[in-house]
């Protein structure tokens, strides 16, 4: 059994970020856990385009503005106001001054700031098309050099601890839920043990991994709002699911994403044929209208023409040896499938990129749980609504993960009465009776049904009865996997698969409660009057 102050599951911005602020108390331990060999390996790796700073001629009305109208009128004005005054000094803060990130400069040694798709002005810094990469790997070599920080690899948490439910004591039961941290899975010796915290924050991520086509990592499979939902946590926003348009569909390179800066830099979306059509769905923004109109218009036209893919031009928009310096990692993946974008347009198609739900948190990141939070992906804050605009994933995380490590200081400082409960309290894992070995042909078939089900009936497009047969569908593949799941050894596969039915039938049973059209959820079968559909 191990306690710590702070239990912090998963390590991409949001995490890293509050691990580094709450690291400022040389009193605190911290612990950070992720299921992955590589602490830099999370969502955060894989974001190309960018993070929102605040431009020359820009300022928070114009950003809360910009937010507000890609949400589709279901965005927070608070958490909006919130990023748009505190994002731009905590990233001159923690990632400039802090963690030393090398943001692109002009020529004259200025920031250089892009501008992305539903932008109204450049605000967008960059690290060439790498810049997840090039922030967590700057916060987590800041993060090694706090003492504090307890990185933890190879774990993957298997439930939250709370009281009453985890508790030994039957008097527990009259009292409110309480996360007290959780079972972790230790993957090397296939053992779990009891992490007891003061405090404990998400920070899992997505879940793209749910669907067929998505730019995300293995990882992002809903584990964190699964935990969160079986623990009793309040989920909401759960139908948006954001597709991202532009994904490469290239055998060998299926989901790597190609950038929405490559739009804003002048990239123009093509039929097979050569002609454009984005003009036809959004006369005004074009190719740099909101993600949720440009991934269904690329699927119109793949639908309605039989298309396997549609094509996206850089190549005839800038030089060479610029898109070779904008993009350096887009250029090197496409040139190793075959297909160089400084001569020829990009295959691509949508694909699932972003959840705009989660786990729901006032503005500190407090989740519905007490002595738990939320934050990145996996939390709703409201900033996104029912479409995130571009870039604005990276700084959420950041502030938020800011904002949470500084209440739960606060909390540790004023409120002396927070304890962790007395370890006889927490049962330890029960593992008799566990007879059966994880079998990885099964659960790679299932997963591979569950992604099916949702990208063909909890889609882009979506239907009352392609909903209600979704739910049929996953609700017997969740009684399967549940007893597979009570007679069988642990493993991450295991783990993974129990959290993604959960995860998928969270989304589609959100998405069939929710009969309105609006924003990136698409329902056929009940359009708005009024709603920006194509």
């Amino acid at each position: 059994m191990k306690t710590t102050d702070v239990l912090i599951i998963g390590a991409g911005i949001a995490g890293a970020a509050a691990a580094l602020e709450l690291a400022r108390n040389p009193r605190r331990h911290i612990t950070l856990l992720t299921r992955e060999s590589d602490p830099c390996e999370s969502n955060t790796r894989y974001a190309q385009g960018g993070i929102i700073a605040r431009g020359p001629d820009d300022s928070a009305d114009l950003l809360v503005r910009d937010i507000l109208a890609a949400g589709a009128g279901a965005s927070s004005p608070r958490a909006a106001q919130i990023l748009a005054e505190e994002g731009p000094r905590l990233l001159e803060e923690v990632l400039i001054r802090t963690a030393r990130v090398e943001f692109d400069r002009t020529p004259d040694g200025d920031l250089a700031y892009g501008k992305e798709a539903a932008h109204s002005r450049h605000r967008i810094l960059h690290v060439g098309d790498g810049t997840g990469r090039a922030i967590i790997s700057a916060m987590m070599e800041a993060i090694r050099q706090r003492p504090n920080i307890e990185v933890m690899t190879g774990l993957t948490a298997v439930d939250l601890i709370t009281s009453p439910h985890h508790s030994h004591n039957p008097l527990a039961a009259y009292e409110p839920v309480v996360c007290h941290g959780a079972y972790v899975f230790e993957r090397k010796r296939r053992t779990v043990h009891r992490t007891l915290a003061t405090f404990t924050i998400l920070a899992t991520g997505g879940l793209g991994r749910l669907y067929r086509n998505t730019t995300n990592p293995p990882g992002a499979r809903g584990d964190g709002l699964a935990m969160a939902h079986r623990a009793g946590a309040r989920i909401v926003n759960a139908e948006y699911i954001q597709f991202h348009p532009t994904a490469l569909a290239v055998p060998g390179a299926e989901g790597f994403l190609i950038s929405e800066a490559v739009r804003g830099e002048g990239g123009i979306l093509l039929t097979p044929e050569g002609r454009p059509f984005m003009h036809k769905y959004a006369p005004e923004w074009k190719d740099l209208a909101p993600r949720d109109v440009v991934a269904r218009a690329i699927h119109a036209e793949m639908e309605e023409h039989g298309y396997s893919h549609v094509l996206l031009d850089i190549a005839s928009r800038l030089k060479p040896d610029v898109i070779r310096s904008r993009f350096p990692n887009i250029y090197a993946e496409c040139l190793r499938v075959g297909v160089d974008i400084t001569r020829e347009p990009i295959p691509v198609v949508p694909a699932a990129h972003y959840s705009c739900g989660g786990v729901l948190t006032d503005e500190w990141g407090r989740a519905s749980i007490a002595n738990l939070y939320a934050v990145g992906e996996v939390a709703c804050t409201g900033l996104h609504g029912a479409n995130r605009l571009a870039s604005t994933s990276l700084l959420e995380g950041l502030v938020w993960g800011v904002r949470a490590a500084r209440d739960i200081e606060a909390r540790l400082n004023n409120d002396p009465a927070i304890i962790r409960p007395p370890a006889g309290d927490i049962p330890p894992w029960d593992e008799s009776g566990l007879t059966e070995d994880s079998d990885p042909a099964l659960i790679q078939g299932d997963m591979q049904t569950i992604q099916n089900i949702m990208w063909h009936y909890v889609g882009l497009i979506r239907s009352g009865d392609r909903l209600s047969r979704a739910i049929r569908e996953l609700r017997h593949l969740q009684n399967e996997i549940e007893t597979f799941y009570r007679a069988t050894k642990l493993s991450d596969g295991l783990i993974g698969l129990r959290n993604a039915v959960e995860a998928a039938l969270i989304i589609a049973q959100a998405a069939r409660h929710n009969r309105q059209s609006r924003g990136c959820h698409y329902r056929v079968d009940s359009v708005a009057v009024g709603e920006r559909l194509l």
